[in-house]
């Protein structure tokens, strides 16, 4: 059998999601395991290995039918030395994970960041297809995301690189957990703006949203999102304003990389149109380039959660 396989990984807090990607892009078998944490470093590294050979004895494939596997990983991997340099949410401080699950595999494995693999994904599989720089920004818990110039990630000196999330966009704003105030990450993430939501619903108990927070003490994505389409007063002030922050913290990342496209990913995404209509408009009004012939396009990652996987898989070159 010719290896037009390769495995894609995904390594997150709470599961392991893995896939077998085919050399044009589509998954043709996917799995996940609970990550466990907290967790040691050797017990994580042995949890992907079992994850992974499960994976291939579900697809009916073995390991000499890959081009190789690559992973994901949410925090810094040097693509030098094979080592997550850090990841704070797994407990990795310059822990050779990525040597190490190629020895454990006994095939090639490529490591990189999770939001970057998902930039790659969107850009060889997705809607980034065909442009020639994509700049991918997800909006989940944090704000993170990926830069691809000419089929490559752009990882920085010391790979890096692409942490949107903390740049200031209110100077002495609201506190990040980096130790930064106003960071774009404390206005424009799905925390930021579910925090947001039940402050307001607090002092508004009567709206859709404050009878939301009423039930459960919190105010989710999902209520926002209805409480818009009822046209609930409360959701829509806070929703206004969290759109606002984000398209200028867009803006400044156009207004710097001016990329032939830019995608929004993440939880965040699922609002469409709702999302990304203000957001479009506020970016024509401010972006430096407006009176351009060319501008960057905008627009939302199609891929969803297999962006990551098909990035991760397209890290050991089985597209090219």
């Amino acid at each position: 059998m010719s290896r037009q396989y390769a495995l894609g990984i995904d390594f997150g807090g709470t599961t392991i999601k893995t896939a077998v990607v085919t050399n044009d892009g589509r998954i043709i078998g996917r799995g996940s395991v609970p990550t466990g944490m907290p967790a040691a470093p050797e017990t994580l590294l042995k949890t992907t290995a079992a994850a992974c050979t499960e994976q291939l004895e579900s697809a009916g494939l073995e390991l000499k039918d890959l081009v190789g596997a690559g992973i994901g990983m949410p925090g810094t991997v040097n693509q030098e030395t094979d080592c997550v340099e850090y990841a704070n949410n797994l407990g990795m401080t310059n822990f050779p994970f990525i040597r190490r699950l190629r020895e454990e595999l006994g095939i090639p494995v490529v490591g990189g960041n999770d939001a970057d693999c998902a930039a790659l994904g969107e850009y060889m599989a997705g809607a980034g297809k065909g442009a020639g720089s994509l700049m991918l920004v997800t909006l989940g818990t944090g704000v993170g995301g990926g830069i691809i110039v000419n089929g490559k990630i752009w990882t920085g000196c010391n790979f890096a690189a692409s942490e949107f999330g903390h740049m200031v966009i209110e100077a002495g704003g609201r506190p990040c957990t980096c130790g930064r105030r106003g960071c774009f990450e404390a206005y424009a993430s799905a925390t930021a703006l579910t925090a947001q939501a039940d402050k307001k619903a607090k002092e508004c108990p009567d709206s859709l949203i404050g009878k939301a927070y009423s039930e459960k003490n919190h105010v989710s994505g999902k209520d926002i999102l209805q409480a818009l389409k009822s046209g609930d007063a409360a959701a829509r002030e806070v929703f206004d304003e969290y759109v606002y922050y984000l398209a200028m913290g867009l803006t400044n990342l156009i207004n710097i990389f001016q990329p032939d496209r830019l995608l929004i990913g993440g939880g965040i995404s699922n609002f469409g149109d709702l999302l990304l209509k203000p957001v479009k408009k506020h970016i024509e009004t401010y972006r430096y380039s407006r009176y351009s012939a060319k501008n960057t396009e905008i627009g939302m990652a199609s891929l969803k959660n297999d962006a990551g996987l098909i990035g991760a898989a397209a890290l050991t070159g089985i597209f090219n």
